[in-house]
């Protein structure tokens, strides 16, 4: 008898082939084959008379075959099926591309269920390549619910349905009951086993959103209690006390006065590190919002304490960024700043590396070359990561074995809604920067469409000879047949502003480049001789260039809201007037409207609230950088009441059973250790 971790493979019918094709979708067991949930649903449960059809409506219709299928082989590899079906109502003309098989399996005089996009030309109506059924066959593909599954080579639907059937079949009763008995109780959920019946086979839409609603608590109540956890484990950790020290005396150096949120996260972090545990805490804060002052009050207490920092950024020109502000914060005191890059020369190395070892540095300053296993430190007392999703856990791990226990400080610019910010990150402390400082300039945004392109260049020509610079991000990096034309890629829109202005001098960087060229375009406009760089969403996070006066970003309508904000928060960073402006010629309200909340605000939180209630959190964390497994069948943003509340339960269940060893919590432990050792890799 089958079991839940019997290897896919063994299933009726799942070849070789087809178990290699399940492994590329993530699924190796039977247990992984039933938690492969569906993306979407198709309602096919519905019947329309076939002149009720509406043009480009998804529709079932019950329908005679009034004459025998027609083949046509119009070339090679291109086979036509054709003809036409009647009801009381009217008539429509049905064709199968490359399905000849088709002529012999359609009888004329019999009836059939057709599911299909039907199409309106004039009177005359048409279904292409419909999913077709004899009337009257039971626990088939229309005339109900119809699953749609994530698909890759060498899989069907059908072949993906038919798996699932059998695996639910074969131990449907074998699947665990991971919500404790009160739990479920308490919040009127359903049986495991029903919720994965009707997840895959729903009787109906009622049917459907009790088996959800169980399923999206039971993956948040787990991943819950996982974070919760980890934050119990961390908060045990003891670490370097450090003694108190009054950060006025640093705030006194400043040519500025600190805002009162950046205060708040010194405060909260200095008493992080002088509670005896080891910190572990996130600053938050939108683009321009201080959070680099903040780290420099840490390094300075930490230097006060005679320990030694490590400050580790995602590139080498954001480490050289980072090591020309922290020097002018940190050198009124008198602080050892050193860097370390890949790009620096061996003699470089060699001597930042001795004086780490020796102790002489107070502060280095790199990327990931920071925790090369040849690197020694004296004291690290500090680790600091920006940018903290860029780095994986391994990498961040590495640098902080550099030291005994050190206190750790994440930062990220990617404002996080509030109702996620707790689960995201549900095993660190979070300090929020909600204000900009003074004197941050407010970038105007506007929204156009095609017939604005040559006044746009206009403003970029202007612009550009009063000495500003500009950047132009597009969502690709070279043409693609296989997507829509009208995208802008960068390499040809680059040519097309380098034709378009040939006074000006036009560079292009994205992601294909390798790291060196990268690193030598983007150094090239830092320092001004580029006027224009156009770009893919390279330069999202963290590149600062005050003369930057101009975003324009092509086919905004292909970004999300959050990362349209990231782009326009490389702009506004000096002295001078700045713009953003969003070109798109998609057509709609919703795209409008969601245009429209970047024009009206310029607080980041606003746009990712909006941001996660219209698109979900994947797309402003980009793919797999927002630091937690995958969710199979939770919404981290539609879902955001019921995560209140598996929140809650989870901090309840804890509090009662820290370490989940109590009767009852068996299954749940071992669900909780599985999602540990399945995601080791995306836990930040």
């Amino acid at each position: 008898m089958a079991e839940l971790k019997t290897e896919i493979r063994y299933l009726k019918g799942i070849g070789e082939k087809k178990a290699q094709a399940f492994h590329k979708l993530g699924v190796f067991t039977l247990y992984d084959l039933l938690s492969f949930f569906p993306r979407r649903y198709e309602d096919r449960s519905v019947y329309k008379p076939i002149a009720l059809a509406e043009n480009g409506e998804s529709v079932c219709i019950r329908a005679m075959a009034a004459d025998t299928p027609r083949l046509a082989r119009i070339r090679k590899g291109l086979d036509l099926v054709k003809f036409r079906v009647v009801d009381e109502s009217g008539m429509a003309e049905i064709t199968y591309f490359n399905q000849s098989y088709r002529k012999d399996n359609i009888v004329k005089g019999e009836s059939y269920v057709f599911f299909g996009k039907m199409e309106l030309n004039g009177s005359r109506r048409s279904m292409v390549n419909p999913v077709c059924e004899r009337e009257g066959v039971q626990g088939g593909v229309t005339g109900r619910i119809v699953p749609v599954y994530r698909m890759t080579t060498g899989l069907n639907q059908h072949s993906i349905l038919q798996a699932v059937r059998q695996g639910l079949s074969e131990c449907g009763e074998q699947i665990p009951e991971i919500l404790p008995e009160e739990l479920r109780r308490r919040e009127q959920l359903c049986a495991a086993r029903y919720a994965y019946e009707n997840v895959h086979f729903p009787a109906d839409f009622q049917a459907l959103e009790i088996a959800r609603r169980r399923l999206i608590f039971e993956e948040l109540f787990v991943l819950a209690c996982a974070l919760g956890k980890m934050r119990e484990e961390r908060v045990r950790e003891s670490g370097i006390r450090i003694a108190a020290c009054d950060p006025e005396e640093f705030y006194r150096t400043l040519p500025f006065q600190p805002t009162k949120a950046q205060r708040r996260a010194v405060d909260e972090a200095l008493k992080d590190l002088q509670s005896g545990l080891v910190m572990n805490r996130l600053v938050q804060g939108d683009v321009g919002s201080g959070k680099t002052m903040v780290a420099a009050a840490l390094i300075w207490a930490a230097w006060k304490n005679g320990l030694c920092s490590a400050f580790m950024a995602p590139t080498e020109i954001l480490a050289q960024q980072h090591f020309s502000t922290l020097t002018g914060f940190l050198a009124p005191f008198g602080i050892r700043l050193g860097k370390l890059t890949g790009s620096s020369t061996a003699k470089e190395k060699r001597q930042v590396k001795a004086a780490l070892e020796a102790g002489d540095l107070d502060l280095v300053i790199g990327t990931h070359a920071l925790f090369s296993a040849d690197v020694a430190y004296k004291n690290l007392g500090l680790v600091i990561t920006d940018e903290q999703h860029r780095f994986g856990v391994n990498q961040r791990s590495a640098l902080i074995g550099k030291g005994q226990r050190p206190h750790v400080l994440v930062m990220s610019a990617t404002p996080i809604p509030r109702t996620l910010a707790l689960i995201l990150y549900g095993d660190l402390d979070v300090s929020i920067l909600d204000e900009l400082p003074p004197g941050r300039q407010k970038v105007d945004t506007f929204a156009v469409d095609e017939s604005y392109r040559d006044r746009l260049n206009g403003f970029i020509r202007k612009l550009a000879q009063e000495g500003r610079q500009i950047f132009v991000v597009c969502p690709m990096v070279e043409e693609n047949d296989e997507l829509p034309q009208e995208l802008k890629s960068a390499e040809e829109h680059a040519r097309e502003l380098r034709e378009a202005f040939p006074e000006l001098k036009v560079a292009c960087v994205h992601g294909k480049l390798k790291p060196k060229e990268k690193e030598a375009v983007m150094a090239s406009f830092v320092s001004g001789e580029t006027d224009v760089l156009v770009s893919t969403t390279v330069i999202e996070v963290g590149v600062d260039v005050p003369n930057a006066a101009l975003m324009v970003v092509e086919n905004a309508e292909r970004f999300g809201l959050s990362q349209l904000h990231q782009l326009r928060g490389r702009v506004g960073r000096g002295r001078h007037k700045s713009w953003c402006i969003l070109v798109s010629d998609a057509q709609g309200e919703e795209v409008r409207a969601r245009l429209d909340i970047l024009c009206k605000s310029n607080d980041g939180f606003k746009v990712a609230e909006e941001d996660l209630r219209l698109r979900g959190p994947g797309d402003f964390f980009g793919s797999r950088q927002s630091g937690l497994p995958e969710m199979h069948v939770a919404d981290l943003g539609a879902d955001a009441k019921i995560l209140q509340r598996a929140q809650q339960a989870a901090l309840q269940v804890l509090q009662e059973d820290p370490e989940l060893e109590k009767a009852g919590h068996e299954v749940l432990r071992a669900q909780v250790e599985r999602l540990f050792q399945s995601n080791a890799d995306s836990f930040n």
